[in-house]
């Protein structure tokens, strides 16, 4: 019997002694003592985040232990403790690590994973990429990315776009992940985005309207601001470039060269708890272009408090204030190519700003809510006021996101987007706009190789127009559509550093204000209102795969992908015969197939620091309606005679596209000196809209003279006197080439730029 107590006892005293666990408690930074902010802490099954200070709070079994602590975009630290009751607070630092595919990336499921594990195609580009260039503004750094092209400010990827005269776009711009097109046009106005105080630029090529919205049909650019380190930090610069004069000496029409001067002030801190930068931007531009002056002054400041570990709200906020002048066309050939037509100028003052409130907040499990606000204000004032506009933006979301471990993740939002719009320029009326979104993606690794990802969107989108505009009736004046999307998504780690990729999604657009109302007069062409306009609708479909290298002390991945865009009512801005004027219209469907390989990396190669970004696109775009047989002329009787009429091109290519583009940029220092090269290459452009033979005076005749590829190379070079204190000489088409990227307009000649920089 005393036996039998005796082993009873001892059993459960045991099962008391298993069952006591020891609470851990520490802090996870990274090498200059900030802190790493959602840190995964893990022993075995077990595991815990690191809260917004870097804290974390991890409950175990006593005994020996092998705690793992690791982040995204630093090498994982492995640590054997013996648990006690009571155990010390340790501190824990993880070094960054520099291998390209692990550099962590967010606007692909709104949360951040490895660039390797994504199951779209990402490029990121990082801040001294944007300061090696002296990049203006986003879109003077966009051109360098593999797969994206920029037409007289309008951004296409991978061919998805042509050239759509500033209304509509199906590239979605986020500052901060949240929306920054403008609220008629559906345009982004980038001397708004604050391009020096940039922490990473994001391209995802492919469809993303099921988590984004419907501007993402073609893909998403997303600049995520900084925010300041443990150290206070002031940056100054300012640059000053000159134009040189065309390879044809008679073009030029200054004796004074045009210049641009430009100057930047950014400074960040921590005050307690309270997270600070402000900044402001100038910049003075007199074009090779003549009378064409661009000039602005842009002031902005993101504040952000931590109430708690678990709480934090802030504030970003952006003003602009600028004039400009500019031209829509050339007035001719040789001596007139860089004097714009009379009749095409136009000029006026803006004013521009964003207010942006935002909160974060940790419950209990450990699950994120993130509320995102902004509200929008454009005021565009021309000298012709036909041509002024106004408009407001009002944007909120709620995000729910929840980490039921490492390996599943859920994401879910509901977003409401209004404007109101106020301007002669849009057929002398008045507009409200109304967008309401429900979204949800859940992101799955099996195995701890695979993973796959499922999102989906329904959109819903309101107009509130006059009853009567531009000789169509609207009972009630209101006008709706509703689209649902979704899209699926996989990336299998094949090898070590071998990562298989496919993707599969749906897009849906709704035209904007401008491309249905539009009414005014560019250059003595019509441009007309479309209120029958109705929604493109389409699927982005990709296979891929990135094989990580290392060679030495240089590591990086060579990435070669497929891809498939297939758009449904195409809105394109196209030749109107009845009323002789553009107007925006459905064209039909469309295909545009591809390959894109590109090759990434950093690092020493054969002693030799280097940094590389080279990549090759080709495009196949084409109706899926075309017919050049029997048609009249002046006269389509279908719209596939209709599609091949209006096009420069005799046979089935899209408008505005290069079938073949290259690009080179590669970096690398010598003790104080840096070096860089890039070089980009692209195919004669065939497909143009026709009318421009007729509008644009000789453009017929450049067209016909200039068909060969295009090849600008820029070099640029730095100093470093002190570790703070640096020069810089850019210069920009170096072999001075002299060419067009849409009809009528120059691009710059050969140009110096001279910058000084001081960080202290």
């Amino acid at each position: 019997m005393h036996k039998i107590t005796f082993f009873i006892l001892f059993t459960i005293f045991s099962n008391i002694l298993m069952a006591q666990t020891g609470t851990i408690n520490g802090r996870i930074t990274n090498s200059e003592n900030e802190a790493l902010i959602g840190a995964t802490i893990s022993i075995g099954t077990t595991g815990t985040i690191s809260d917004i200070d870097g804290n974390f709070e991890l409950q175990t079994k006593l005994g020996k232990q092998q705690i793992v602590f690791s982040y995204i975009g630093y090498k994982s630290k492995s640590l054997d403790i013996e648990i006690k009751t009571t155990n010390d607070f340790i501190t824990i630092s993880l070094e960054e690590d520099v291998s390209v595919l692990q550099t962590a990336t967010l606007t692909a499921g709104k949360y951040e994973k490895p660039l390797s594990e994504v199951t779209v195609s990402i490029d990121i580009l990082k801040p001294n990429f944007i300061e090696q260039n002296n990049a203006t503004s986003v879109d003077d750094i966009l051109v360098k990315v593999p797969g994206v092209d920029i037409i007289d400010g309008q951004v296409n990827i991978r061919g998805g776009s042509g050239f759509s005269y500033g209304a509509g776009s199906r590239v979605l711009l986020l500052i901060d992940d949240i929306p920054a097109l403008q609220a008629d046009a559906g345009f982004p106005n980038w001397n708004d985005i604050p391009v020096e105080n940039t922490r990473q630029l994001e391209i995802v090529k492919g469809a993303a309207s099921a988590l984004y919205g419907s501007s993402a049909m073609n893909g998403i650019i997303n600049l995520r601001t900084t925010y300041p380190t443990a150290k206070p930090e002031t940056t100054i610069s300012s640059f000053y470039t000159i134009f040189d004069k065309p390879k044809i000496k008679e073009n030029a029409w200054w004796e004074t060269s045009p210049f641009e001067v430009g100057f930047n002030f950014n400074h960040k801190r921590k005050i307690k708890k309270l997270d600070m930068i402000v900044g402001t931007y100038l910049l003075n531009r007199k074009s090779f272009n003549k009378d064409v002056v661009t000039k602005y002054g842009r002031g902005y400041t993101n504040l952000r408090y931590h109430f708690t570990d678990k709480l934090s709200v802030g504030v970003n906020a952006n003003f602009n204030k600028g004039f400009n002048k500019y031209f829509f066309f050339w007035k001719g050939l040789d001596s007139l190519q860089y004097i714009g037509n009379e009749t095409s100028y136009n000029e006026g003052d803006y004013t521009r700003y964003y207010v942006d409130p935002f909160l974060t907040y940790f419950d209990k499990n450990d699950n994120r809510h993130k509320i995102l606000t902004r509200f929008t204000s454009t005021d565009n004032v021309s000298i012709d006021e036909d041509k002024s506009n106004n408009s407001k933006l009002y944007y909120l979301e709620y995000q729910f996101q929840r980490k039921f471990n490492s390996n599943l993740v859920l994401t879910a939002g509901l977003v409401h987007i209004g404007s109101t719009v106020s301007a002669d320029l849009y057929s002398k009326s008045d507009f409200k706009s109304r967008n309401y979104a429900v979204y949800t993606q859940i992101d799955k690794k099996f195995f701890d190789k695979l993973n796959l990802s499922f999102g989906g969107r329904y959109e819903i989108n309101e107009l509130f127009r006059p009853e009567i505009i531009a000789n169509d009736t609207l009972v009630g004046g209101k006008e709706a559509g509703a689209k649902p999307v979704f899209r699926i998504g996989a990336n299998y780690q094949l090898f070590d550093f071998t990562y298989l990729r496919a993707s599969w999604g749906q897009g849906y657009r709704y035209p904007t204000i401008a491309e249905k109302f539009i009414s005014t007069i560019a250059g003595g062409i019509p441009i007309i209102p479309n209120p029958n306009l109705t929604s493109e609708t389409g699927i982005s479909a990709e296979v891929g795969i990135k094989q990580g290298i290392q060679l030495g002390d240089w590591n990086g991945f060579v990435d070669v992908s497929g891809f498939l865009m297939d758009y449904e009512n195409m809105m394109e801005f196209v030749l109107n015969t009845r009323n002789f004027g553009f107007q925006s219209k459905n064209v039909g469907g469309v295909i545009i197939k591809g390959i894109e390989t590109t090759l990434a990396g950093q690092g020493k190669l054969w002693g030799f620091p280097l940094e590389a970004l080279i990549g090759y696109t080709y495009l196949d775009p084409k109706y899926k309606e075309y017919n050049r047989d029997s048609i009249q002329t002046g006269k389509a009787n279908n719209q596939a005679q209709y599609n091949a009429l209006f096009s420069t091109a005799d046979h089935n290519i899209l408008k505005y596209r290069f079938q073949h583009t290259f690009k080179l940029d590669l970096q690398s220092n010598f003790e104080k000196f840096n070096i860089g090269i890039s070089a980009a290459h692209y195919s004669y452009m065939e497909a143009v809209d026709v009318i421009f033979n007729i509008f644009i005076p000789n453009f017929k005749e450049y067209n016909e003279q200039h068909q060969k590829p295009i090849n600008v190379f820029d070099l640029r070079m730095a100093y470093h006197f002190t570790k703070n204190i640096d020069a810089n000489l850019i210069i920009k088409n170096i072999l001075n080439e002299a060419y067009i990227f849409r009809p009528g307009l120059m691009e710059a000649p050969r140009s110096f730029t001279f910058k000084v920089g001081i960080r202290f």
